[in-house]
């Protein structure tokens, strides 16, 4: 790598100290740059505060002491079962406090600088951080990540309301609580506070929860939701205000052409998030689309030939992993000789909610809206000895593959579906065939025993 620092501060500054940010920097400063981190808010970002971690540690634990309570059905005496809230609020802090820690320290190993403030260009090579003046860079990783979207919901500046990245420290579960939006975060927070006993309601303005998934998933999830939680699924619903009296918040929706109103302690506005650019970008010469965002090209970088980004500032779909990746793909086009490409196949998109829901490659929507051919299968968690054994049946494994045979995508709804879903992952990645994948032995007590019998169907 041609590394020297010259008339700048820095040869990289990394905007954003989360994974993608913290990522670049150690593999900038692996290979012998001198790096900085500039980060408005704390050094982990959302994965590490607010969401990857917190909402692991909170899910895991509510999805324990639902199973525990539901365990009576297995001989298991669970009617007297209680949780000390401040505790689990507790031990998911410690889990953030402890990661928090090993990353600062990682970073002072690597004598990699970290300036906290908002950073903001103030020509092509300079940004602005708060009260730590200006610094110059060679180059720059952009990695803001993303923010709320503005809802649209009149009044909400008027009534306290929680949003994904603060709905898990509340200092006890509401009594009740509308979620506003049935993606990926509404429906992993619903399922949170109706675990531990919360009322919930969930307005989604499609007609289906989590709509980026094939259908069957929306479908299944509110089967179980309703039945299992009694949550309350509202969908094609458009929430239009939120009021507040002497008496409780008033959220006021629209379905089915009827204005209707309900009252909830707590309201959660998980509606969606856009790429975080307000950072002077056009201050160094950037051109932004229509929603804020700028084009990035198969090598993670701008049209500004300095400025390269990564993680969710781009709009895909969120994950570590796929941060990670983009960081290391940015940082040896950065300084090597050699060009590198993305290669976006075989990451997987997941919901953790209990069934846990994890998708790879393409979905059956995808495929018809490109007028693709292909064959696909559903296969109930039934056909599995581990549905018995475990009395677990809502979900399922979908299958897509090419007439060729190449395997194309799919999605399993499970207990451990993350597991179950990472040698297809594999499979899609490295262009095997549903044949391979059938011929492939698997754990007959196992859920993973569902991809043997998927592809073996798919395969006919």
């Amino acid at each position: 790598m041609g590394i020297s620092v010259k008339k700048y501060d820095f040869d990289m500054i990394a905007i954003g100290g989360g994974v993608a940010g913290i990522a670049a920097a150690e593999a900038a400063a692996k290979a012998g740059a001198k790096v900085a981190i500039v980060e408005k808010g704390k050094i982990g970002g959302a994965a590490v505060n607010t969401r990857d971690i917190p909402y692991a540690a909170g899910l895991n634990f509510s999805h324990l002491y639902a199973e525990a309570i539901y365990g009576s059905r297995f001989g298991l005496s669970s009617d007297r079962l209680r949780f000390n809230y401040p505790t689990v609020s507790h031990w998911r802090e410690r889990v953030v406090a402890r990661e928090a820690a090993e990353l600062k320290k990682e970073l002072e190993d690597l004598k990699i600088e970290c300036f906290r403030g908002r950073a903001h260009f103030v020509g092509p090579h300079e940004v602005a951080v708060g009260k730590e003046g200006r610094l110059t860079a060679r180059k720059f990783l952009i990695a803001t990540g993303v923010e709320q979207k503005d809802s649209g919901i009149i009044g909400l500046e008027n009534v306290p309301y929680l949003t994904p990245d603060d709905a898990l420290k509340v200092e006890r579960p509401p009594k009740t609580v509308m979620i506003v939006g049935g993606g990926a975060s509404g429906v992993e927070i619903a399922q949170y506070y109706a675990e531990l006993g919360s009322k919930v309601a969930i307005a989604e303005i499609a007609e289906r929860l989590l709509p980026k998934e094939d259908e069957e998933v929306g479908q299944v999830l509110e089967q179980y939701f309703t039945k299992r939680f009694d949550i309350k699924i509202l969908a094609s619903t458009r929430v239009i205000a939120v009021e507040r009296d002497a008496i409780s918040p008033k959220v006021i929706f629209l379905r089915n052409g009827q204005e209707k109103m309900v009252r909830v302690e707590t309201i959660v506005v998980a509606a969606g998030t856009k790429p975080a650019t307000d950072i002077g970008l056009e201050n160094a010469g950037m051109r932004f689309s229509k929603n804020g965002s700028f084009k990035v090209d198969q090598m993670l970088q701008t049209p500004l030939k300095h400025i390269y980004a990564a993680g969710d500032v781009l709009q895909g779909d969120s994950s570590t992993e796929k941060a990670v990746y983009e960081a290391g793909i940015a940082v040896k086009n950065m300084f090597g000789r050699s060009k590198h490409y993305v290669n976006y196949s075989g990451f997987i998109r997941v919901t953790n909610t209990n069934p846990q829901i994890a998708v790879v490659g393409m979905t059956e929507d995808d495929l018809n809206k490109r007028a693709r051919k292909y064959n696909s299968v559903v296969i109930p968690l039934s056909e599995v000895m581990a549905s018995k054994t475990q009395d677990f049946r809502m979900g399922f494994i979908k299958m897509i593959a090419a007439k060729d045979g190449k395997i194309l995508g799919a999605t399993v709804m499970a207990p451990n579906a993350t597991e179950v879903i990472q040698e297809i992952a594999v499979m899609i990645r490295h262009s095997f065939s549903v044949t391979q994948l059938a011929s492939t032995p698997h754990v007959a007590m196992s859920w993973s025993d569902l991809v043997r019998i998927a592809a073996k169907e798919l395969a006919k």
